[in-house]
């Protein structure tokens, strides 16, 4: 059976990108996250080329909503475009969105492009922990999903302004009475480990989605940048006494290594298995990743 996915190696990859405006050196540092690094040859060579594919994508999409309001002879309606970023923990989402936005940005200037991250809707830590679940956050059942649809199909529904919860990674919880308020946007990226998953629902969130991007790596790959990125944490934002990780501040090495590990089985392992890989096959692109954290295949659906 053929693959609906056509493979493009990065060498001819990068030359779909010629011209268009890039992100300097400087700028580039201030939207790595840590633990994932972009170089300058990656931003010019990867994300360059698929901003202006993602351009092409949303021109396309306002052309088509163009010509089926004349046919229906009503008049237009602009919806926003809607790009989903999923992956796994620690490959690298929330760096990739954020240059996503950025490029999308510089090759559009007139275009409102907003980002939002699904954390936001996580259920409070309180709910959590009422369910018995707060070890499984980060598994489907552990989100608002009723929210978060109920959020992309206002968003898609031509809403004037929608609100998106938001999340604090150093407390690790949702902050109460906070939300993001978007309005009229051109482009939505929607980035989050559940943005392509499925349930028993009638409608998922992935039905509104149009463009889904996946970032891929080898298990062991994510599994060892989960791992660094927990000890450079240990390191720095632990160290907050009102970080939710605060107790782990002073672990040995060893100790960190140990307790990461034990998270990585218990929770980030089975849910990427279960819940995350198997969404990959809904992706429009999929970016694989190789051990050095870079982008060395391009697969992109054939249309």
């Amino acid at each position: 059976m053929g693959s609906p996915f056509a493979a493009i190696e990065r060498e001819r990859w990068r030359g779909l990108g010629s011209g268009a405006a890039s992100i300097g050196y400087d700028e580039l540092a201030g939207l790595s996250g840590l633990g994932e690094p972009v170089a300058q040859a990656e931003m010019d060579e990867v994300y360059v080329p698929l901003a202006r594919l993602l351009a092409v994508r949303v021109e396309a999409a306002r052309a088509l909503s163009s010509a089926q309001g004349a046919f229906l002879h009503e008049p237009a309606h602009s919806v926003p475009f809607l790009l989903a970023l999923a992956g796994s923990v620690a490959v690298g989402k929330s760096t990739a969105a954020r240059l996503i936005v950025r490029l999308l940005t510089r090759l559009r200037p007139y275009w409102r492009v907003e980002l939002v991250t699904t954390d936001g809707f996580l259920l409070p830590n309180a709910t959590l922990v009422e369910r018995g679940i707060l070890e499984r956050k980060g598994f489907p059942e552990s989100y608002d999903r009723r929210g978060l649809l109920r959020f992309v199909a206002d968003l898609k529904g031509g809403a004037p302004e929608v609100r998106a919860p938001r999340y604090s990674h150093l407390r690790y919880d949702v902050i109460p009475d906070d939300a993001q308020l978007i309005r009229a946007p051109d482009v939505v990226v929607l980035e989050g480990i559940n943005v392509l998953q499925r349930g028993s629902a009638p409608v998922y969130v992935s039905d509104f989605v149009d463009f889904a991007l996946y970032l891929d790596a080898e298990e062991a790959d994510v599994r060892r940048w989960y791992l660094e990125r927990f000890l450079a944490l240990r390191n720095g934002a632990f160290q907050k006494p009102e970080s939710y990780f605060h107790r782990y501040a002073q672990l040995s090495d060893d100790e960190a290594l140990a307790v990461a590990q034990a998270i990585w089985e218990r929770t980030n392992r089975p849910n990427l298995r279960d819940n995350i890989q198997p969404t990959r096959p809904r992706a429009d692109l999929i970016l694989e990743k190789g051990p050095d954290h870079f982008v060395r295949r391009i697969l992109l659906r054939r249309a």
